[in-house]
């Protein structure tokens, strides 16, 4: 048979990896009868203390087989998940991105908390009922440990209502600001424009002061330029008036404001404000580089100069 075959991948796992894992339970099956039969010979003989190996046998085994059987069910998951991802992203509806992650792995922690409770019932014969009931003082403290995580699954549950941002926006969580990648059922994940990776809880998502960056339909640009004392007001009033007059034929840029704002020590500043469309955020620069070189040729132009702090000492000599 080719070696292809076996290397083919179905659900995450090669088909050599599926007849391996065959080949075990099967081998298994046939060394536990193989132990039945030489254990119920040994049992014939009369001792003291009951041999108990093949009830070893039969929870390992038994331990396996549930082990093996949520494995699968986790494996049906990622494979479920993974269909869904592909049809998301061809959605327009970024709500699709957001919510396959997050169900995902809210159906994996329940998996994980019932294979916890039936191994206890089958293999160990724990009553798990019981267990949860009798724990008393560290039931207490398990709850105490849990409080956290039931806060952030809640505020997870409240993103997804609220929307107050979905997956691919922009968002400033307390001076921190990034891009959301994924919205987990405990934490949000994003990534800040140095490309650094950052988890928030998602409780700290809903109380601190969220901003969020995409939504907001212009992006506020202010500024001062400072031109020296040997300007007249002749020529600041026409650099306003280039100033203004280029970015109103500026197509991005809306309720401009260009006024001689102050005295300051060293320099005539004029105050720029302007407001720019919402536009991918490497657009924006350019346009504010652009306005901004623009503003060097128009000073140049009308024969002024930017203003840098400086220093005159005077100096007398007297004679007696």
């Amino acid at each position: 048979m080719d070696n292809q075959f076996f290397e083919q991948v179905i659900w995450g796992n090669t088909v050599k990896a599926y007849c391996l894992f065959g080949g075990i339970i099967l081998l298994g099956l046939i060394l536990k009868r193989l132990v039945f039969h030489f254990t119920k010979q040994v049992n014939n003989v009369k001792t003291v203390q009951p041999f108990t190996l093949g009830e070893l046998l039969d929870k390992t085994f038994l331990f396996l087989i549930i082990l093996s059987f949520f494995w699968i069910i986790l494996r049906i998951i990622d494979f479920i998940a993974h269909v869904f991802t592909y049809k998301a992203i061809k959605s327009e509806n970024k709500a699709d991105d957001q919510l396959v992650p997050f169900l995902k792995e809210l159906f994996k922690f329940v998996i994980y908390f019932i294979g916890f409770f039936v191994l206890l019932g089958y293999v160990f014969e724990v009553n798990a009922l019981s267990l949860i009931t009798g724990l008393g003082i560290g039931g207490i403290a398990i709850a105490l440990a849990a409080k956290e995580t039931l806060e952030n699954l809640i505020a997870s549950f409240t993103i997804f209502i609220d929307k107050p941002f979905t997956v691919g926006d922009l968002v400033k969580v307390d001076g921190i600001e990034g891009t959301v990648e994924k919205v987990g059922f405990r934490s949000t994940v994003f990534r800040s424009t140095d490309k650094t990776t950052i988890i928030i809880p998602n409780r700290a998502m809903i109380d601190g002061v969220l901003e969020n960056l995409t939504r907001r339909n212009y992006r506020r640009v202010k500024f001062n330029i400072g031109i020296t004392y040997e300007t007249d007001s002749a020529m600041i009033k026409n650099i306003i008036a280039d100033i203004t007059r280029y970015l109103e034929e500026e197509t991005h840029t809306t309720d401009i404001s260009v006024t001689f704002d102050s005295f300051a020590d060293s320099a005539l500043n004029i105050q720029v404000l302007y407001l720019v469309e919402h536009i991918e955020f490497s657009d924006y620069l350019k346009i504010k580089e652009g306005v901004n070189f623009k503003i060097i040729d128009i000073v140049n132009q009308h024969g002024s100069e930017f203003a840098y702090p400086t220093q005159r000492t005077v100096s007398s000599e007297k004679k007696y």
